[in-house]
């Protein structure tokens, strides 16, 4: 029996061109709404526009005989991924963020529509290049760049993965209740949360926690087998307090968090809120450098 034809994931999102036509029902009608509030639709078309030339140019240049399927940014959690997936994004930087988590080892371009808009460190190709990178991932001749992923293991089971960081905290404004474990120290703690970073996590959040700080720690690049551990605001209390702040996890280290919540304990990734773990009083979390990698084509 032969091998089935090589499939590539093509995955975008809506534009924001999109997203206002949609909530106001008519081009027409978003761009009469801009303009009351003294702004214009045009910008926000033209970049519509570039986008839908490079999704199309990008579908141009797979192979015919391949499988094929386009998912929109809504579909990432229910879409499963088989294990020689091509993954193409289309967007900004944050989308491969959003479909890393939900991957296993499969390559991924990602393709800049717009490199006068988006940075595209984690989309640095055009799409005219597409043809010859897919080749290039099909026969596993391409240069690859390896990025570390965060892990967070609650002891019932559940499990996250994220790109830039995970955070542990309430889901509102409410301070943290919890008791954080590092290496032979253990401290409860009331603050705003505990964000532990990747490399290429540390160049957002993650910086700008550290850089509020009078001690600062080192924060690692996107290659190293390193996480950064980081409270945010803990407050000093007769029952709560501040000696546990910050941290490098080395591979095989990890961080233990012990809710103290009865509600609104939450764990995400990457800034998704919507696809959390519950974290109730009484359930353990452990956050450490994941097995698996973001596998970027170069």
């Amino acid at each position: 029996m032969s091998a089935p034809a090589p499939r590539v994931v093509l995955m975008t999102r809506q534009s924001d061109f999109e997203g206002l036509v949609a909530r106001h029902g008519t081009r027409e009608q978003a761009r009469f709404f801009l303009q009351t509030h003294g702004q214009s639709l045009d910008e926000l078309e033209r970049r519509h526009m570039r986008l839908e030339a490079a999704l199309q140019s990008t579908s141009q240049a797979i192979p015919s005989k391949w499988r094929r399927i386009r998912l929109e940014r809504g579909d990432f959690s229910r879409f499963v991924f088989e294990p020689e997936d091509i993954v193409v994004v289309v967007g900004q930087d944050g989308l491969v963020a959003n479909v890393a988590k939900y991957l296993s080892g499969q390559y991924v371009i990602g393709v800049n529509p717009d490199p006068d808009f988006y940075d595209g460190i984690l989309v640095p190709h055009r799409a005219q290049s597409v043809k010859k990178l897919l080749a290039a991932a099909q026969s596993h001749r391409c240069e690859l760049e390896e990025r570390t992923m965060a892990e967070a293991l609650c002891d019932d089971g559940q499990r996250l993965l994220a790109l830039n960081e995970v955070f542990i905290g309430h889901r509102t404004h409410q301070s943290a209740r919890y008791r954080v474990r590092w290496e032979n120290k253990e401290e409860r703690q009331s603050s705003s949360g505990i964000i532990v970073a990747t490399g290429t996590g540390a160049t957002g959040w993650a910086k700008s926690i550290d850089q509020q700080r009078r001690s600062r720690i080192p924060l690692p690049r996107p290659v190293d087998n390193a996480l950064a551990m980081l409270v945010r605001e803990p407050f000093p209390s007769v029952s709560t307090g501040t000696a546990i702040t910050g941290a490098v996890l080395s591979r095989g280290k990890s961080v233990e968090v012990i809710s103290e919540m009865n509600d609104g304990g939450v764990i995400f990734g990457d800034g998704i809120e919507d696809d959390r773990i519950d974290f109730s009083w009484g359930l353990h979390a452990r956050v450490q450098v994941a097995d698996v990698k973001l596998r970027l084509v170069h």
